[in-house]
């Protein structure tokens, strides 16, 4: 039996669909995994093979003026999570990286966060590798599903809307299909050495940047809306995003026998589920 934590978010529905009665699912209402003491009630190794957190805060903009609301859920919770002694999946971003780099990060490449989410997310990684006998973390980006708010969801409703939108064209990265994710996660849940911990990358295949991701969107939606480039400072924002956040998966591809599929591809079959196509 497995245990998900923040069950209702992208990755945690996701997960639901796979894993079925095969895990327990809590929200905040069930478990808040920032209370030590009702972790410490709830999760223990006779009941749980496996701990999948993908309880975070991920309002980034918002977490520059609720500094302690963030490290509460990214930082306390993760290391409570850690000491319950049952091996842990933890899911963390691409926002611990700075984005100056020119070719997709690796594991050990140096961590420089630029907000106080991708901060907290790092010192929750920290948390994670320092406290747990057993433990993966997954870094990740772009997520997005039919669950939710994502970019995808609100690319379709704005372009549904207005007859042009302007997507900035110069942050660079990859989108991540939680449902690939999860599947990934399912995959490598068999798999986990007791007494290990360490650190991977997962997205889909491929580069873009969010004005590509848009114009994919729009055009396999079907909608009739212009999509405008234009660059970050024409689009004022608290939060500084990496300009380039690309994710080498080759250390998960090759430990877990991974194969992942082209962002696109993805991106249509999601598409295909929201409108009705897939069940």
């Amino acid at each position: 039996m497995y245990l998900v934590t923040g069950c209702d978010g992208q990755l945690g529905n996701e997960l639901k669909r796979l894993l079925g009665e095969n895990a327990d699912y809590t929200d905040r209402k069930l478990l808040d995994i920032t209370n030590p003491e009702a972790v410490k009630l709830i999760i223990n190794p006779e009941r749980y093979q496996a701990v999948i957190n993908c309880a975070a805060y991920t309002a980034v903009d918002k977490a520059e003026d609720d500094a302690d609301a963030a490290a509460k859920i990214n930082i306390e919770g993760p290391a409570n999570l850690a000491v319950s002694g049952v091996p842990l999946i933890h899911i963390s971003t691409d926002y611990v990286f700075d984005g100056r780099s020119y070719t997709p990060y690796i594991e050990t490449d140096p961590t420089r966060p630029k907000s106080v989410y991708g901060c907290t997310k790092l010192e929750g990684e920290k948390a994670v590798m320092t406290r747990a006998d057993t433990a993966i973390i997954i870094r990740t980006s772009w997520l997005y599903s039919e669950f939710g708010n994502n970019f995808v969801k609100t690319m379709r409703r704005l372009g549904k809307e207005r007859h042009m939108l302007k997507v900035i064209f110069d942050q660079i990265g990859t989108p991540t299909y939680a449902a690939d994710l999860a599947a990934a996660i399912v995959q490598i849940l068999p798999q986990i050495k007791q007494g290990t911990k360490s650190i991977y990358h997962f997205s889909n295949e491929g580069v873009c940047s969010w004005y590509d991701f848009a114009k994919a969107i729009i055009e396999m939606s079907g909608l009739d809306c212009d999509i405008y480039p234009i660059e970050s400072w024409e689009y004022p924002s608290k939060t500084s995003r990496p300009p380039y956040s690309v994710l080498n998966k080759a250390k998960i591809k090759k430990e877990f026998g991974l194969r992942i599929r082209y962002w696109r591809d993805a991106l249509r079959e999601c598409i295909d589920r929201m409108e009705g196509n897939i069940l």
